[in-house]
């Protein structure tokens, strides 16, 4: 597969830091391989799915962030070789958050679509008591080309989208789950997408403000769930209009999906469900620096599972649901640099919808005589807005040949 570097899915125009640090990967990522040995702890082995299965060999098996994977080869009791997926993380009680979240939604996807994710086998503790351990035992399924396909992936993740069916009928999830080691604000259950999105991002936004401590960001912030979020999202449940609350892989990035080497499927794991709008799926693919950028898979998507009403607001829609990943980025990626990334999303999002607002905020801050400080409404700058309608419809042609 070839990754056809393009603009941002989205018309709004990317900011000038976010044009200067990122830059889409032509290159497929490096398929994860088996290496050295690993020891494994009573506990699992005691969880395997089925009883009198033999652990035979284990090895390390790819890299994560947060933890350790490793690569189970076991003799299950007809005689049959098989292997487990194991994933160790040593950070108390947010290790835990993290398995038993991870395993939750596996199982809620894996219901639903089955074969879509790695089948969740179990989640415990280690025996030692210090430092706590836990750990995720799931399917192990041989990673092929990173990302997956587009017109694989998209099909696939919008049939997910559209089969789910919220057990309660409402937003929100049975437990919280964690986008890396945030636990998410999801675990509750709310008739509103609009409210439930604010308590996620709320909850993201009060664990950046002190590690960034930066006065600028906290007025964006305050504007954009008070003002921003309700006029974005109260829509889709206004004026008749029906919002089905959808299962969601909750970090669908590059490196959470990819081709099974056996099958040739596209599949996903490193889930962090709950049942949302589905298009918060999508945005994680707005960054030119994740491959999912490349128009290919909206399009794709949008095919399979067409975009909500308002649909005018798709684009700003598509950047506010980023602004949740791109500051778990900034706050724990190791040398991220989007802190102003996601300043400038978020004031790009204020100028668009409270630019008032923004401007007293801003005068506020510095205490500067009225008008000093000088914030207009503007249409949102358009990504290639040089290229008429005539080009983007060649375009695009061109890139569906080259999918093809």
């Amino acid at each position: 597969m070839t990754i056809i570097t393009s603009y941002t899915i989205s018309k709004i125009a990317i900011g000038e830091a976010q044009q200067k640090l990122e830059a889409t990967p032509t290159t497929l990522i490096e398929p994860p391989t088996a290496s050295g040995s690993y020891q494994v702890d009573d506990s699992v082995v005691n969880a395997f799915p089925i009883v009198g299965t033999r652990l035979i060999q284990a090895f390390n098996y790819g890299e994560s962030l947060w933890g350790k994977t490793a690569k189970l080869i076991v003799k299950l009791p007809s005689g049959e070789i098989n292997a487990y997926f194991l994933k160790v993380v040593s950070l108390g009680d947010t290790g835990r958050h993290m398995c038993e979240g991870e395993f939750e939604s596996l199982k809620a996807i894996h219901t639903v679509s089955p074969g879509f994710v790695p089948e969740p086998y179990a989640w415990g503790k280690y025996k030692q008591a210090s430092p706590e351990v836990y750990f995720l035992l799931a399917e192990f399924r041989e990673v092929g080309e990173q990302p997956a396909d587009p017109n694989k992936l998209a099909p696939r993740l919008a049939d997910l989208h559209l089969r789910s069916e919220s057990p309660t009928g409402k937003f929100g999830f049975h437990i919280s789950t964690c986008h890396a080691k945030i636990a998410q604000a999801v675990d509750t259950w709310d008739d509103s997408w609009c409210a439930l999105f604010s308590r996620h991002l709320g909850h993201i936004i009060d664990l950046a403000k002190p590690i960034l401590k930066w006065p600028e960001f906290d007025v964006v912030c305050q504007l954009t769930l008070d003002k921003v979020v309700p006029r974005l999202l109260l829509p889709l449940q206004s004026d008749g209009r029906i919002l089905k609350p959808c299962l969601i892989h909750g970090d669908c990035w590059d490196g959470n999906t990819a081709m099974d080497a056996a099958t040739g499927a596209a599949f996903i794991f490193d889930v962090c469900s709950f049942y949302g709008h589905n298009e918060y799926d999508t945005g994680n693919w707005r960054a030119p620096r994740h491959r999912l950028s490349n128009k290919a898979y909206i399009r794709s998507y949008k095919k399979h599972y067409p975009v909500s009403e308002p649909a005018e607001d798709w684009d700003a829609r598509n950047l506010l649901y980023s602004l949740t990943f791109n500051i778990g980025n900034t706050i724990y990626i190791p040398g991220s640099q989007q802190r102003q990334v996601v300043y400038d999303d978020m004031e790009n999002l204020c100028k668009m919808f409270c630019p008032q607002d923004l401007e007293i905020e801003m005068q506020e801050l510095y205490q500067l005589p009225e008008h000093t400080v000088k914030v207009t409404e503007e249409e949102p700058t358009r990504a290639g807005a040089e290229a008429s309608d005539e080009e983007e419809e060649e375009e695009e042609e061109e890139e569906e040949q080259e999918e093809d």
